[in-house]
Formats: structure tokens, sequence, C-alpha cells
């Protein structure tokens, strides 16, 4: 398969190492010092599951690629419109998988690149580019989930699963893509607004005995936004969800986390933004992510403001 990968950092650098590994014709879309260390070094990672570099087309100019089967769109959130006007002619006759973190990227790429060509998706992976050139993935979580918005197991979707079992990670085309993201999102806007807000990682979070009620009541709120959304979710999602985050390695951060920390911009508006927008409309009461908002709003565009 012909596959782009739009965003080559600790998400789509990583499932498109090992799909370019595993034989696939897999091009990355980069920029300065990451997209220069690729060119000259190839992209290398390193991590648990084994360590490796690959050499593949790397640029900065998407219609350099030309068309594709599949374009992964693993930028974040705030990108998510400019990003999809770069890679519009890729897609002509392929499909965009938003990969990007929270549960509105599809819909708000489809106006650009057309509904039938846009598929949502969640990632699990847990890695940083820790210097150009090179991601480091911390943990075995390697997997994705995608689908179409009517559910039905399309050829392309069968067929880019097949190639991503065959690269060496899990991969589902999901009947309901847009529960599957809302059961990752339930702890992922959790993760982000407190590891961010409070710059303390998952072990004191979710095992400090002051912080462990903020943690629950955070979840429960984004769970009834989703209920209020009738979107379908697990009975025992927030048990299932609060048993996920304390398992977590003590030492984990969300990403926003390490952006704040690195003085970057964030996906705020996407996250915890999100879920106090829709709370508002719906009549839902979300005061745990309220907080988090209105305090890291001041950094939303980096360490600036």
């Amino acid at each position: 398969m012909r596959i782009a990968i739009m965003g080559t950092g600790a998400v789509g650098g990583y499932f498109g190492a090992l799909l370019s590994r595993a034989g696939q014709d897999v091009s990355f879309i980069a920029r300065g010092a990451h997209l220069e260390a690729i060119r000259k070094h190839g992209l290398r990672l390193e991590g648990p599951r084994g360590d490796f570099t690959i050499r593949a087309q790397a640029t900065d100019a998407p219609a350099e690629i030309g068309a594709v089967d599949v374009v992964l769109l693993c930028v974040k959130q705030y990108d998510a419109e400019s990003a999809a006007a770069l890679i519009a002619p890729l897609v002509a006759g392929g499909v965009c998988i938003s990969l990007m973190n929270g549960v509105d990227g599809q819909d708000r790429i489809a106006p650009i690149l057309g509904a039938e060509r846009v598929m949502g998706g969640l990632a699990f992976v847990s890695g940083v580019i820790d210097q150009p050139g090179l991601i480091r993935y911390s943990t075995d979580m390697s997997s994705i989930v995608f689908g179409e918005a009517d559910g039905r197991a399309s050829e392309r979707a069968v067929r880019f699963r097949n190639a991503c079992v065959a690269a060496g990670f899990s991969a589902e085309v999901s009947s309901d893509v847009r529960s599957a993201q809302w059961q990752k999102f339930v702890g992922l806007a959790t993760n982000t607004a407190l590891t961010a807000l409070t710059r303390q990682p998952a072990g004191y979070v979710y095992h400090d005995p002051d912080m462990l009620p903020i943690a629950q009541a955070s979840i429960h709120e984004v769970v009834s936004v989703a209920r209020a959304m009738k979107i379908s979710l697990v009975n025992d999602i927030e048990e299932r969800t609060l048993a996920t985050l304390k398992g977590f390695a003590p030492g984990m951060y969300a990403s926003m986390a390490n952006d704040v920390l690195r003085g970057r911009r964030l996906e705020l508006e996407s996250l915890s933004g999100y879920i106090v927008r829709k709370g508002r409309e719906l009549g839902v009461a979300t005061p745990v992510h309220a907080m988090a908002y209105a305090c890291l709003k001041p950094y939303l565009n980096g360490a600036s403001g």
C-alpha cells in the first residue's frame, strides 16, 4: 500500500516506521530539524519492543508524494484544518484516517476532504520525539482502532488493518468508532487535564488520597457529557478507566503535560475545552474540567501565552 504519515511525531512516526519496516511504501511529512535528521540518517525508534532505523521518503511538501491509499493524520488538533488542506491532493482516490487526540477530528476535516474520504480513529502508544530523527517509546502499548462512519467493514479498512497486523501491531476495524474514541477519551481528557494542571505524573495524580477524588470527578464529568450526547459506553466505564489510570507507570505524563513543561502550544481546546463547551451546551456540570481549562488557558499558545 502507498501510505503517507502527516505529522511524524510519536504516533505517526511510530506506526509509520513499523509499516515501512514491513515493506509498505510509506512517506513521512515532517518539518524542521526533525525532517533534516530523517533525510540524513533515517527515522529511528528506540524502546522496549526493539530498536531499529528505517529510511523512507520524507518531505515538508505533501504534494510531492502524490496519490496514496491511506494518509494517517497524526498532527495536533489545532493544526487539523490546515493539515487537511495540505493532504487533500493525496487522498483524491484514497482515505484519511484521523489518529488525532480527541473525539471530533473526523468532523473537522470532513468538510475539507469530503466525508467519504475520512475515517475516525484512535491510537494507543506512548512515546516522544527524544531528539530530531529519534522517537523513543516507553511501553509495549501498540495498537490503533479506526472505522467507517457507517460502521461497515469496508474493503479499504480491512486492507489497511491487514497491513498493520503484518507490520507487528494490533489494528481493529470498529463498527462504532465514535464510541471507541469516547471510551479512550474518558481517560485521555482526565489524564491530560490533571497531569498538565499539577505538573505531576500519574504516580501522584492517581495515588495521592487528596488527588484521587478529583480524578474520579473528572472521569465522571466526561462520562456524563458522553451519555448526554447519546454515545454508547460500557456500563462500568468509570471503574475501568480509573483502574487503567492507576496502572500507568508512576512517571508517566500526558503529552500535553510535556507540552506545558516545554512551553509549547496546547491541544487544550480539543480536550478539557471540548468537555466544558459540550457540558454548557447540554446542561451537564463540568467543574473539574472548567477549572483545568481556566488554569491552563494562559498557556494555550505556549509559554508566551
